[in-house]
């Protein structure tokens, strides 16, 4: 073959790292803003308490079968205090005080309240790294936090009801988990970050989900197909592979840079509970949502130092 003819060698199409970490983010991103939708129907019939100890048990056996099947190696001991934040923080906080508030209040409520999450995330990430943040970055946080609790203050009559409490309470929570999460990511991997947190802690949720199993059967025997659905999303997406996307992409990315793709999530969460649960689109939503990502992204532009 003449070599004008030959073909010319081209090399498989490679992303660069941080538009990848920006994709896997936003898939990660994208499974997390329907956890509270379907967390409020299976609540509807199911226990809270089992819903969100019962989605830990079968993520923890997916995540067992995972590092087995990798032949992933025991984490060290200086990892445990990390993987025992992100167990404490997203594993059972998060889920076990998110379906308490999904029996009182609507999902797109609680879609803005979570809004916060970011820059709580960005806070816990920085004071864990030994970096002082701005005031202005304490003053953006103050506003962010004013700002949904006006919000919960205009839907309850002037009062805080106890499900926003709980559902401020484990925006926390997650966001300690998530800060201590990406920093372990880095060295663990995304992966085994998430499938190690499950397993320690298995010994804590495994016998909540059986008693509450026993205590009222009835209610387990009898829920819908629709109930075990949403029950299986919390489980299967939101518990284990969410973290997949999401650990990964911000390895990928960068923390700070991925962590950017988190402020479209309440918007996403609004959609999923109208498209899902029937929840009208109301414009007070929109606006105080739109005001809290504005605070997050304004926050995450302020300096950090060291």
């Amino acid at each position: 073959m003449p070599p004008e003819a030959r073909p010319i060698p081209t090399a498989p199409l490679r992303l660069p790292d941080e538009t990848m970490g920006m994709l896997l983010g936003l898939i990660g991103v994208a499974i997390f803003s329907l956890t509270l939708p379907f967390t409020r129907m299976a609540v509807a019939e199911l226990h809270p308490l089992f819903v969100a100890m019962g989605r830990a048990v079968i993520a923890a056996t997916l995540a067992g079968i995972w590092l087995y099947w990798k032949g992933a190696p025991l984490p060290k001991r200086g990892d445990l205090p990390a993987l025992a934040a992100v167990a404490g923080g997203c594993v059972i906080g998060f889920p076990l005080l998110t379906s308490i508030a999904m029996q009182w209040v609507p999902a797109s409520h609680g879609a803005v309240l979570v809004g916060i999450l970011p820059l709580a995330t960005a806070m816990f990430s920085s004071l864990r790294g030994h970096e002082k943040p701005s005031a202005g970055f304490w003053a953006v946080a103050a506003l962010g936090t004013a700002l949904v609790i006006v919000f919960a203050l205009r839907q309850n009559s002037g009062s805080l009801h106890l499900a926003d409490i709980a559902i401020l309470a484990a925006g926390l929570l997650a966001s300690f988990g998530y800060a201590e999460g990406a920093r372990l990511s880095k060295s663990l991997g995304g992966e085994q970050t998430i499938s190690w947190a499950l397993l320690l802690s298995l010994p804590a949720v495994l016998p909540l989900t059986v008693w509450q199993w026993w205590a009222d059967p009835a209610a387990v025997a009898q829920a819908s197909g629709k109930a075990w659905m949403a029950f299986a999303y919390t489980c299967v997406f939101s518990m284990f592979l969410g973290f997949f996307f999401w650990y990964r992409g911000m390895v990928r990315g960068g923390v700070a840079r991925v962590g950017q793709v988190q402020l479209v999530q309440p918007f996403l969460t609004l959609l999923g509970a109208a498209v899902l649960l029937g929840e009208p689109l109301q414009g007070e939503h929109m606006v105080f949502a739109l005001g809290v990502i504005a605070t997050v992204g304004l926050g995450r532009r302020m300096q950090i130092r060291r």
